[in-house]
């Protein structure tokens, strides 16, 4: 795979390499896993939070009032 960076994107991933110990192949992987654990967490806890607020619409519209 390659990957293609602009000159700016090219020094933050060095940065983020060397701040880390790591290589940039090193720093890409992590960043990705990172980036994918966050945002399916943040995917589950909306849907936990859709059917939390369907489940008790009517509760939460009397605590509205």
């Amino acid at each position: 795979m390659t990957l293609r960076l602009s000159s700016e994107d090219e020094a933050v991933l060095a940065q983020l390499a060397e701040a880390q110990g790591v290589s940039k192949q090193e720093a890409t992987v992590r960043a990705i896993r990172e980036s994918a654990q966050r945002r399916l967490h943040e995917h589950a806890v909306a849907r936990s939070s859709q059917r939390v607020r369907e489940r008790y619409a009517d509760v939460l519209d009397r605590l509205g009032r």
